[in-house]
């Protein structure tokens, strides 16, 4: 994930340093504090609803060190629908609490919430419903599974059915761990669950269609290619398949361009040594094959751009935390 952290005052400078260890290793973090408490590794903002819109498209959450109703001002001009918005966390410059704002479950703030408790030893106000009942939460699923939820109006049918103790089917074409009880493979269920690439399936009368992130992209392209011609040439590789449903990136070089293109789609890169390879013959095949998945695209050429993909095994976990 790509989490921007915004602190405003000396203790929040401080703090925001600790989040930025805590998470850091295995998230990108970056620190924008305002300019009157800044140090050499953050980024300085004199008004924080302009940095914030100009890194709202490109960031996956917020963490805003500071009193929530600046952190809502700050976002709020810029919020769009549920599964699109990212996570918005707020802690006070104290460091007693963390509060999930926005995108709890799908954009996985609660999960980042408990994370900064566990680390930092501060207590996480989750205010969310599901979490407190235990039952089960389509976002969260789909978060932790790298799901896509193609149908925000269906998904607030799922949720409404669960807190009303109503019967969900689920239909899938890949395998998955025991259902929730509040899932049913059997039965006729109003509202339901339809994982599978085919979104056009609707099973049920009310149907939430989930497409799994499973496809490995291997590129390798010059070193100064540009990030709006590495989409063109991916889109057209992909051939129709969404280019929301790519997992990851594999290449053998870790250019600027490569990484802002990552960088624009959330989409985590792996590199490749060529000694990691047998040979130069097909290395974009070779690298997308080692993700255990099955080739779909043939290594292909785009103005200079060679590109493969493959789709990776899919495994439904219910126990998967995001």
């Amino acid at each position: 994930m790509n989490i921007a952290v915004f602190s405003v005052t000396e203790n929040g400078r401080q703090l925001s340093v600790r989040i930025a260890e805590a998470l850091g290793t295995e998230h990108r973090v970056s620190r924008y504090c305002f300019h009157k408490h800044t140090d050499d590794n953050a980024a300085v903002f004199w008004n924080m609803g302009s940095m914030v819109g100009r890194l709202f498209e490109r960031s996956d959450a917020f963490i805003f060190v500071c009193a929530c109703g600046i952190a809502v001002r700050a976002a709020a001009p810029y919020l769009g629908t549920k599964p699109d918005d990212p996570a918005i966390i707020v802690m006070d410059d104290g460091g007693r609490f963390v509060i999930p704002v926005l995108s709890g479950h799908i954009g996985g703030a609660n999960h980042i919430a408990e994370l900064l408790a566990d680390s930092l030893g501060v207590t996480a106000v989750i205010t969310s419903s599901e979490d407190d009942a235990g039952s089960f939460s389509l976002e969260s699923f789909a978060a932790a599974n790298d799901l896509i939820i193609c149908d925000s109006k269906a998904a607030k049918e799922i949720s409404a059915a669960v807190l009303h103790d109503e019967k969900i089917g689920f239909f899938s074409n890949y395998k998955h761990s025991g259902l929730p009880e509040e899932l049913t493979e059997f039965g006729i269920c109003r509202t339901g669950i339809c994982i599978d690439t085919n979104t056009d399936l609707k099973p049920f009368d009310i149907t939430v269609n989930l497409v799994p992130k499973n496809i490995v992209l291997g590129i390798s392209c010059k070193n100064d290619t540009s990030a709006e011609a590495l989409e063109n040439a991916v889109t057209l590789a992909l051939d129709g398949i969404d280019i929301k449903q790519v997992r990851s990136l594999a290449a053998m070089s870790d250019s600027p361009e490569l990484c802002s293109f990552c960088e624009k789609l959330g989409i985590p890169m792996k590199k490749y040594e060529s000694a990691e390879l047998d040979g130069v013959e097909a290395e974009c095949e070779q690298m997308v094959l080692k993700s255990g998945g099955k080739l779909i695209i043939k290594e292909k050429e785009f103005d200079g751009i060679s590109i493969a993909a493959a789709e990776a095994p899919v495994f439904l976990d219910f126990e998967r935390k995001s």
